[in-house]
């Protein structure tokens, strides 16, 4: 069983709120998997982590980067663990057909955006049925999360 918590991005955007959970990922000395929706995304995330904080850096990769299994966080839209992470992070809508590979999934998902919402509710009755812990964390104002339902 993997737990899964569901983010509800509405105070800020995937860009501001993943490089956070990326750095308290390594922080917990554990690797991960981002699966973006698309080849372009994955670069866009690529070099935002770059790029998000003049005075941090988190060590990353993607396909055009070279061995997936130097990096303690890989980008992709393909769901293959090839750096051997025990987080996956779906971003766009992603969704995994191996999640129960993982010890915890973080789905972050665009509260503004009415599809996305309903996509998510549909991931989390999926996600339930399968047997998976379930978290739902909503933004706070600050940019903080508040847990707001467990299943």
């Amino acid at each position: 069983m993997t737990d899964v918590a569901f983010y509800h991005l509405e105070r800020s955007p995937l860009e501001a709120a993943l490089p956070k959970l990326l750095e308290k990922t390594l922080d917990a000395g554990k690797r991960a998997l981002v699966l973006a929706g698309s080849d372009a995304r994955v670069e866009a995330l690529n070099g935002l982590l770059w790029t998000y904080d003049q005075d941090s850096w988190l060590p990353h990769g993607a396909a055009k980067d070279g061995n997936p299994a130097d990096q303690p966080i890989w980008l992709s839209c393909d769901e293959a663990n090839a750096n051997d992470a025990q987080f996956l992070f779906l971003t766009d809508g992603a969704e995994s057909a191996t999640l129960a590979e993982f010890e915890r999934c973080f789905d972050l998902f665009d509260g503004n955006d009415a599809m996305m919402v309903e996509a998510a509710r549909k991931r989390w009755t999926q996600c339930k049925n399968a047997g998976h812990a379930l978290t739902y964390w909503q933004q706070i104002p600050g940019g903080g999360w508040e847990k707001k339902a467990e299943a």
